[in-house]
């Protein structure tokens, strides 16, 4: 393994962590809305006021890009593209691109969890019609979100293949690309084709939707930084295989050139929770390739999350010291081997390109001493989740007492039960270990466990909204490693409003105790 020296002071924290400061997870696909999922309208706004008042400043999000089968925010069909499930369709009914009847379907779904299955039955039609109508009528549109063909320029180097990936997939019966006419397993060769123009509604139809998501994303931003609030998003290290980045640069990726199939695939090898390893079924990058290009690809895919994020997360940074590849003919991750990823020289282009080094390293699970040393010599704070740290040995590094400045300390992320689920779930032993490190009865176990993450060290503390609602398992977000059913759980407006009455005068005090009430701006418009 490569050695990366170690700094000896802490002079790789970053700007954005220089206070103390709590934050908030909560995935906009989990805030209340009228059309079946959260989105980027009032309920954004409302949840923004909350995290004012409650003195937090930072919400955290999961990737926000357009989700593929299964519906995981880390599965998207691009890196680059927004979402259009979040736009908010009131202020295009306001204009005149819908009718109320349009929306009477979206209106219809459930309010406490998102029914994916439904919901793409029922935003397609609207989706078309609103792009029909602004083809005829735009300015009325424009008037609120800009130019139009201004934005179209901006953002032609990905834009362009996405709509074109995103329409073909349309015309091949949602197949994934590798199995569409020869002449279409790339970008390229599909440009040489001629096929767009037959397909130009389609892929007028995708430009369209992402004109609405980044207007509106940026009045959401803005507005949020108004607050002093900052968002904090997260990036996959790893793209789906089905997707337009891997379609438009196929190069790139560790990929069969005579079936544009992964060679091998991502995963993680076999620990005592997983016997068989995670297979991921990524494919992996072609660090080599990347490196000729000066890394090129990586640094416009993290300069487009800035555009989206103050800060961003950065998931498995492990993968960038080195990674699992398991062969494309496995079944799943038992006969992988470790190979080198890129090390520093990485994050040393990646510092020239970003001196504020707007990111935080997602480093949890089993690491050794060379993924350690990468994150403090590319200067990147990590994580640390508190539901891992009661085990019974004083040393385990996630205790608050173990804890660092750059760690940002998590009662639990969207991979975790909620802390009520964890705390009854858990064997007695690991409860006792908790109750008696607290020094609690553990008659409220949630908050117990806010109250230590905002009373660590770490400059950054951060609490899912579950636990402020003192919510179970029922309320989990994501189980890893089954592939289906997740991402369902949302927040209600009336969850919300009883939260801003009863909750926020509360930890308003609790982050003022623990000196965490933010005090600068945080981004100047």
């Amino acid at each position: 393994m490569p050695t990366v020296p170690i700094p000896t002071t802490p002079s790789y924290i970053p700007e954005w962590l220089e206070e103390r400061s709590a934050g908030l997870l909560l995935h906009l696909s989990c805030l209340p809305g009228d059309y079946g999922i959260g989105n980027l309208g009032k309920t954004s706004q409302d949840l923004i006021d909350f995290l004012d008042e409650a003195g937090f400043r930072f919400w955290q999000i999961c990737p926000v890009g357009p989700t593929s089968f299964g519906d995981s925010p880390y599965q998207a069909f691009s890196s680059f593209a927004g979402n259009p499930y979040f736009i908010d369709w009131s202020p295009l009914h306001k204009v005149g691109l819908l009718d109320k009847d349009d929306l009477t379907t979206l209106r219809s779904l459930p309010e406490a969890n998102v029914d994916f299955g439904t919901l793409y039955e029922q935003f397609w039609p609207a989706a078309r019609k609103a792009a029909a109508q602004f083809a005829e009528k735009p300015a009325a549109l424009e008037a609120n979100y800009g130019s139009y063909d201004v934005f179209l320029k901006d953002h032609a180097s990905w834009l362009e293949p996405y709509a074109l990936f995103q329409a073909l997939k349309a015309e091949y019966g949602k197949k994934p690309w590798w199995m569409w006419p020869n002449q279409l397993r790339s970008y390229k060769s599909a440009l040489r084709s001629n096929k767009e123009s037959a397909i130009s509604v389609e892929t007028d139809l995708h430009k369209f939707l992402q004109y609405v998501f980044f207007a509106q994303w940026k009045r959401l931003r803005d507005y949020a930084n108004s607050k002093n609030i900052s968002i904090l998003g997260d990036l996959p290290i790893y793209v789906a295989p089905d997707c337009a980045d891997v379609w438009q640069r196929p190069d790139l990726f560790q990929l069969d050139i005579t079936t544009g199939l992964p060679e091998a695939m991502a995963g993680v090898p076999p620990d005592y929770f997983n016997p068989d390893g995670q297979l991921w079924g990524n494919p992996l990058y072609d660090w080599p390739a990347h490196e000729a290009e000066g890394y090129a690809w990586w640094l416009e895919r993290l300069s487009a999350q800035t555009r989206l994020f103050d800060v961003t997360r950065i998931d498995h940074f492990r993968g960038f010291h080195d990674y699992w590849s398991i062969p494309a003919d496995r079944e799943d991750a038992r006969k992988g081997h470790w190979e080198l990823g890129p090390g520093l020289s990485f994050f040393e282009a990646v510092r020239e390109r970003f001196p504020t080094l707007p990111f935080l390293a997602e480093d949890l699970g089993e690491l050794s001493e060379g993924v350690h040393a990468l994150r403090q010599a590319a200067g990147l704070p990590g994580m640390a989740v508190l539901q891992f740290a009661f085990d019974g040995d004083s040393a385990n590094l996630y205790l608050p007492h173990n804890l660092s400045p750059e760690l940002v300390a998590y009662s639990g992320t969207h991979d975790n039960d909620t802390t009520r689920g964890w705390y009854e779930s858990a064997e007695e032993e690991i409860r006792g270990n908790f109750r008696s490190y607290l020094n609690v009865s553990g008659d409220s176990v949630p908050w117990d466990m806010l109250r230590s993450a905002y009373r660590s060290v770490s400059r950054l503390c951060v609490v899912p909204m579950q636990d402020l609602l003192s919510l179970g398992s029922e309320a989990r977000l994501n189980r890893p490693g089954e592939p289906f059913g997740n991402w369902t759980w949302r927040l209600t407006a009336a969850q919300l409003i009883t939260l801003r009455d009863e909750t926020s005068v509360y930890l308003r005090e609790q982050a003022k105790a623990s000196g965490r009430i933010h005090r600068k701006k945080v981004r100047e418009n």
